[in-house]
């Protein structure tokens, strides 16, 4: 790389969104480097779940601040590092404050608000973002350059946000480990790239990584406006309000008169772990695809998942089918777990 390089990898400024699993493996590469200065902006706390996959993170950090646990890890790895730790969610209105003056903007977060809002503000300040998305056995990572002529950004690749409840989150949906170790060892590459000035980094095309196969194929990406007016997206539809029953009322409405229909719409491998007695299993890709409610009985049916989300969109779903008594259990099958079969194992 030489000496010149070195010198601006050592004067360089990096703002890390996300202590999580693709900031894992880059905040321990970019530190390994010799990057002079990160920060890393996280509002989140280690959980014991995030082990799986975040592994600057320790089982002894379980309840600590992300920002604080991954600080603790660069310092450890290369104690030459400057670390700023900002403990909040970045927000349009927080953005530009706290990503200006940096050279690079390595973007790890989980939501896509966030990633809107990250976006907005380093086309605003005119900062270089190396972005990904990793879920279950799939990855996507580009890099926005703005201020170039035709540059773009995220917003041209998703001009139009998904509703909350069809994005699933890692946590929610699972993901492979060491497919995020691989995506963030990319995303450090590319922040090499961009600070030291060579080779080609992913601007204007995204790189698709399947694990499953260990293929990879790339996609041009161009301005929205040199493609055109955008399609016509369907009208987003008003979240249906839902009802919810505690597990506890849940469990006392086992077995009794009028008792209702229980249906977990996790996947297999979640129910092998253990399900609510008597509970309809159907992942809830499956009940998404129902057009009558034929195979569901005429009584209450109440929709659990692993936490809420997932039974959340099953339930609007048989709602808009014109089921008049669905109901959501509130935390799902954890909280079931928790407070009325502790013999199960949570996961």
């Amino acid at each position: 790389m030489g000496l010149e390089a070195q010198r601006r990898l050592l004067a360089a400024r990096v703002a890390v969104v996300g202590a999580g699993g693709l900031g894992s493996p880059t905040l321990s590469y970019l530190a390994a480097a010799g990057v002079g200065h990160l920060t890393i902006i996280d509002d989140d706390v280690v959980d014991t779940t995030n082990l799986q996959r975040q592994v600057i993170h320790r089982a002894e950090d379980v309840g600590r601040p992300k920002v604080e646990s991954a600080a603790s890890f660069v310092a450890a790895l290369n104690p030459d590092v400057s670390v700023t730790v900002r403990q909040e969610r970045i927000t349009p209105d927080t953005a530009e404050d706290l990503l200006a003056g940096h050279d690079v903007i390595l973007d790890g977060a989980d939501n896509f608000p966030t990633r809107y809002a990250v976006s907005d503000a380093a086309t605003a300040l005119g900062i270089p973002v190396v972005w990904a998305a990793v879920l279950r056995f799939d990855a996507q990572l580009s890099t926005f350059v703005p201020g170039r002529p035709g540059a773009v950004g995220l917003r041209d690749l998703f001009p139009l946000p998904p509703r909350p409840e069809d994005v699933p989150s890692c946590a929610e949906a699972g993901v492979l480990g060491a497919l995020v170790g691989q995506v963030g060892s990319i995303m450090a590459a590319e922040v090499v790239k961009l600070v030291c000035g060579f080779g080609e980094p992913l601007v204007d095309r995204v790189l698709l990584v399947d694990a499953l196969t260990q293929r990879t194929r790339e996609v041009p990406l161009r301005p929205v406006g040199d493609l055109g007016p955008p399609p016509a997206h369907e009208p987003v539809r008003e979240l249906v309000p839902l009802p919810e029953r505690s597990v506890e009322d849940v469990r006392d409405a086992l077995g009794g008169a009028g008792a209702p229909l229980l249906l977990d719409v996790r996947e297999p491998g979640e129910h092998a772990l253990g399900i609510v007695p008597g509970a309809l299993t159907v992942p809830v890709g499956e009940v998404l695809t129902w057009e009558q409610l034929d195979l569901l009985p005429e009584r209450p049916v109440v929709v659990y998942c692993k936490t809420g989300p997932r039974a959340r969109r099953a339930a609007a779903h048989l709602v808009r089918l014109g089921h008049p008594d669905v109901s959501v259990m509130t935390g799902g099958m954890l909280a079931w777990i928790e407070r009325v079969e502790p013999s199960l194992p949570a996961y």
